[in-house]
Parts: structure tokens; C-alpha cells; sequence
């Protein structure tokens, strides 16, 4: 041997490589008003700029050999999910397990205003890294377990594949604390419409990447 290169990641085989895509930002929450809601959570659309967001990501992703498209019951990853789905001739697939965080009493759009006046109980969720600290919601063991079900669930069934995987924010907070062992909240604050991506092998997680918005700038 005359030479040796520096290493270049590849996932092992058997992995899954997973691309993480928070959905298009939605619309605002109107005092007084409840989102639509889809099985007691809140269910807004995808405000035009969230619309753009979802054209950038399937744009960026439209060349990448991606085998699967998934969503979560939310209309708003499903129309994140389109373009890009478009592109490539697939029929996303829906994982249940990883919608986004029960907020309890504050879900359908209370939580945005809740979190804006810096709500005492919300101070406590945050400090504490605790969803469960709303009231009536779940908690943040509650959520990562799911999380952690519904990424297992499609690793298991895509080895030495490459999928696009649409969430929401707690969802994307809660797979990297898993992956990283990091406190609960580290990775909350993904933008919408970014790609992060986690590399899974049986339950070997593997933060290859947070929060990529180069698509998104002009």
C-alpha cells in the first residue's frame, strides 16, 4: 500500500439511510380559532411559503435515489411530501407513530400563544425538557417511544435503502436526543422544511446530519 486515504462515511449494510424533512411552515393560529384537527391534534395546511418550502425540498432531492417517500397522518406532510413524491413516481406511506407531539389542551393552535406569553407551565416543559408539563399532554418519554417504534418500523423494512421521511419539529427533536443521547430538547428548532439524516441498523442510530436549509436560500 503507497497511500491511505482519510475515511469517507458509507451507512453499513443492512442500514437505512433516512432523510429527516421537517414540513413547510403552516398557517398561523387566530385567536379563538382551532385548527383542523385529525385524531384530537391539530391539523393546519401549509401556508404559501410553506408551499415554496416544499418545492425546494423536492427540487433538492429530486436526483437522489430515494426508494420511499413517508408522512404521518398531518395533512401538512403530506403536502410537504407532493412535489417530491411527484419527481419520483411514489406513493408516500403513511407512519402513524411519528406525528407530532400531543400537545394535550393546548393542541389545535393554543400552544403558539401559550409559548409566545411565555405561559408558566410551557417555562416549566422547557426547562424542564418535559412535554408532560402541559397540561393533559404527553410526555417526553410517551413521544420518543413512539419515535423510536415508527423509525425502527421503517428501517426494518428499507436496508441499504435511502428514504425521505417528512415529520414535524418534536418529531425531528426527539429522533436525534435518541440517536445522540442528548437531553431531550437539544435538537429542537429545526426549520421548516429542512433535512437532517439519521443512519439506522437494527437500533443503532447514527446523526449523519441537522438541519440542511441550503435548498431554501435565495
Amino acid at each position: 500500500m503507497k497511500e491511505a486515504r482519510q475515511h469517507r462515511f458509507a451507512p453499513p449494510k443492512g442500514a437505512a439511510d433516512l432523510l429527516l424533512i421537517r414540513h413547510g411552515e403552516t398557517q398561523a393560529a387566530v385567536r379563538g380559532e382551532c385548527f383542523p384537527m385529525v385524531d384530537g391534534q391539530g391539523d393546519p395546511a401549509l401556508r404559501p411559503e410553506g408551499h415554496a418550502q416544499a418545492i425546494a425540498v423536492g427540487a433538492r432531492l429530486k436526483a437522489e435515489p430515494i426508494d420511499a417517500i413517508y408522512v404521518t397522518t398531518m395533512q401538512r406532510t403530506h403536502q410537504t411530501a407532493a412535489p417530491l413524491a411527484g419527481h419520483l413516481g411514489l406513493k408516500p406511506r403513511v407512519e402513524r407513530d411519528l406525528r407530532e407531539v400531543f400537545l394535550g389542551d393546548w393542541d389545535g393552535g393554543e400552544f403558539r400563544f401559550r409559548a409566545a406569553e411565555n405561559d408558566p407551565a410551557f417555562v416549566r416543559a422547557r426547562a424542564n425538557q418535559e412535554w408532560g408539563e402541559l397540561p393533559g399532554a404527553e410526555t417526553t418519554a410517551q413521544l420518543q417511544a413512539r419515535v423510536k417504534a415508527g423509525l425502527l418500523r421503517i428501517a426494518a423494512a428499507h436496508a441499504d435503502e435511502l428514504v425521505a421521511v417528512v415529520v414535524h419539529g418534536g418529531v425531528i427533536a426527539a429522533a436525534l436526543a435518541i440517536a445522540t443521547g442528548s437531553p431531550a430538547f437539544a435538537f429542537m428548532g429545526a426549520d421548516n422544511g429542512s433535512i437532517s439524516r439519521l443512519v439506522v441498523r437494527g437500533e443503532q442510530m447514527t446523526l449523519r446530519g441537522f438541519n440542511d436549509v441550503s435548498h431554501l436560500q435565495t
